[in-house]
């Protein structure tokens, strides 16, 4: 689109006017443009930043799930405390039928 050229002084006072409003609302618009791709920025550094803190929780995750995995393994192999009483008892029997 082509602009035109217009003679400020063959307008009318209230189209002068209205000239300058517009300008006043473009510099404005201008300003809030420049504070979204502000904003934008950092918006993203924030994701950015957010994600790698959810990358290292994952992987700690992981970690301290495969350590539970380990020990829930070596508890099944453990005998429970209601097994060691019944096997407490079971070789106090024997310990007195060998006297």
């Amino acid at each position: 689109m082509v602009k035109k050229k217009i003679n400020k002084k063959q307008l009318f006072p209230s189209e002068r006017h209205f000239g300058v409003v517009l300008e006043s609302i473009d510099s404005k618009i201008d300003l809030l443009v420049e504070g979204h791709q502000g904003l934008d920025k950092k918006i993203e550094g924030f994701r950015k930043e957010v994600g790698e803190r959810f990358d290292e929780v994952d992987y700690k995750f992981e970690i301290v799930f495969g350590e539970l995995r380990l020990i829930r393994n070596e508890l099944k192999e453990k005998v429970g405390r209601d097994e060691f009483a019944l096997l407490e008892k079971r070789v106090m029997v024997l310990e007195k039928s060998r006297k």
